[in-house]
């Protein structure tokens, strides 16, 4: 936790922006809510979700950091963190032109590092697309080949991730449809295998139905969607958990 809790100061401190070298910022909250969670203490959980995300001279980053409490769990473990730092390094940005192929509008070298309680420690590493689609805001692809930082961690292997934003109308606001899954695949170690985590929300901009247009992307209300499948690389455990959400952007 120690080590992404330090890497979101950084980026969040004034001077990360001087000389232009940031061109936009986002910083958000999210509390969440659910149950039915396999592999953990309790089964049910409240957590709180801290978020930044921008746009700098050479690329882009995003990083977040979970504080998950357990509900319901009797003297055992109340609590658990988790988090990642994501950079990429834009070849368009670097070479100061578009790169563009078909739908492709830019490539970046993509570098993530994952940490947290228990050996889970991963350093990431490959290529970074972006695509422009139809109907989505944005769309990314990173192939990543994983390293395992930590001793227990057999997770290395290969690692697929699109992440993806939707908005649809709907009156004088609208609902957003974004997220990520994770495919980690061609895995070194046969005891871990293949897993696939998907993790959409579908959230109403109750921000600017309340306050109006210049309010918008402030405050979320939805719902959460978690699919993992062979969850931590465990054979047959199988997650599909819904949770309740809100989210505020400052």
């Amino acid at each position: 936790m120690k080590k992404t809790a330090l890497c979101l100061a950084l980026m969040l401190s004034p001077q990360a922006f001087a000389d232009n070298l940031v061109q936009w910022t986002d910083f958000s909250i999210t509390g969440l809510y659910g149950d039915d969670y396999k592999l953990a203490p309790s089964d049910e959980q409240t957590g709180f979700t801290l978020e930044t995300a921008g746009g700098w001279q050479y690329g882009d980053w995003f990083a977040f950091q979970d504080l998950i409490y357990f509900d319901g769990n009797n003297g055992g473990q109340d609590s658990s963190t988790y988090g990642e730092l994501s950079t990429r390094f834009s070849a368009g940005k670097i070479l100061g032109k578009k790169i563009t192929w078909g739908a492709i509008t830019d490539a970046s070298l993509a570098l993530t590092y994952e940490e947290g309680e228990g050996p889970v420690n991963s350093l990431l590493y490959g290529l970074g697309l972006d695509f422009a689609l139809p109907y989505f805001n944005y769309f990314s692809l990173n192939t990543y080949r994983r390293d395992a930082q930590s001793s227990g961690n057999h997770s290395d292997g290969w690692q697929f991730t699109p992440v993806f934003r939707i908005d649809f109308p709907i009156g004088n606001s609208k609902l957003v449809l974004d997220g990520f899954a994770d495919w980690v695949f061609a895995t070194d170690d046969d005891g871990y295998h293949s897993n696939f985590h998907f993790n959409p929300q579908l959230k109403y901009d109750l921000g600017q139905l309340i306050f109006g247009g210049h309010k918008q992307d402030k405050l979320f209300v939805g719902i959460e969607y978690d699919l993992w499948q062979n969850k931590y690389g465990v054979k047959g455990v199988d997650q599909h958990t819904y949770s309740v959400i809100a989210k505020y952007h400052f």
